[in-house]
């Protein structure tokens, strides 16, 4: 599923793309279930004519903030993204599927932008989990409202963070997930902050000490900024991360320094996690 650094990804092309030019035509799919609480037409008649002021984006949605409300936002869920014409898609590790060359516009496009200097962008959504929604104040109408701090954009100051700790009672592998809590952390990025933090993904969130605490925000914040420094590019990440080794549920699979990884349930998800190493 694109985490935070993908869809960090997704607002780059946005601000490329889109930011400075009008739109002129969109074409949207009759999909009412990714146009979230909008039909398809109604979205397409509020583009139309509007230009785009800035690309935003908190936790795992990005929206284009225009010259008038409403104003588009863009959530992926497990499959969704940006294209444009002769981009190169960005593939999750997570997909293993071959990708063939692709028509234009793609399959399982939901919308389609065309601007005043002929460029086009589109969202494509596979498997229709995606969200696209019109907001007349982003910031202040959920879902954004209902976020918790954004890791690149605004992390609270380590005292901040360990307070917040000490008010949570379940996991801290659950906590990371609580989009409420830190908004855009998914899976594969909750696994490698406890990894290198070296905690028990198992352990409550009130029970980690002040130290841990601030090694725990010390971790997330430098994972997810160096993810989105090299714009979710899986084979940049650094080679000592859990992310190389962490998939599959691969018997005997090792950490880069030979630790054996495990895969257990926490918080209902699937968790890889080094015992030797996390206490």
């Amino acid at each position: 599923m694109p985490e935070l650094p993908e869809c960090e990804r997704g607002r780059r092309i946005l601000e490329r793309f889109a930011v400075g030019r009008t739109i002129l035509k969109v074409t949207c799919d009759d999909d009412r279930i990714v146009f979230d609480g909008v039909a398809p037409r109604t979205f397409a008649r509020k583009l139309r004519g509007r230009k785009v002021l800035e690309a935003c984006r908190r936790g795992k949605t990005m929206w284009l903030r225009l010259d008038r409300d409403p104003h588009p936002l863009f959530h992926f869920g497990m499959t969704g993204g940006f294209e444009v014409p002769g981009g190169r898609h960005l593939r999750l590790e997570s997909d293993r599927s071959r990708r063939a060359a692709s028509p234009w516009p793609p399959r399982f496009t939901k919308v389609h932008l065309t601007f005043d200097d002929g460029g086009e962008l589109v969202m494509t959504n596979k498997r229709r989990l995606g969200r696209i929604r019109l907001r007349d104040e982003p910031l202040h109408e959920p879902p954004i409202r209902d976020l918790g701090f954004d890791p690149l954009l605004d992390p609270p100051d380590p005292t901040a963070f360990v307070d917040l700790l000490s008010r949570r009672t379940g996991t801290v592998k659950g906590l990371l997930l609580d989009q409420s809590f830190a908004a855009g952390v998914g899976n594969w990025i909750a696994d490698e902050v406890l990894y290198q933090a070296r905690i028990d993904p198992r352990r409550r969130a009130c029970d980690l000490s002040a130290p841990e605490g601030r090694r725990l925000r010390t971790k997330l914040i430098s994972i997810i900024t160096k993810a989105c420094a090299v714009d979710a590019e899986k084979a940049r990440f650094p080679k000592s991360w859990l992310f190389h080794h962490r998939w599959g549920k691969v018997e005997g699979a090792t950490t880069a320094k030979g630790e054996a990884i495990e895969s257990i349930t926490v918080a209902g998800r699937t968790t890889a996690w080094v015992p030797a190493v996390q206490e």
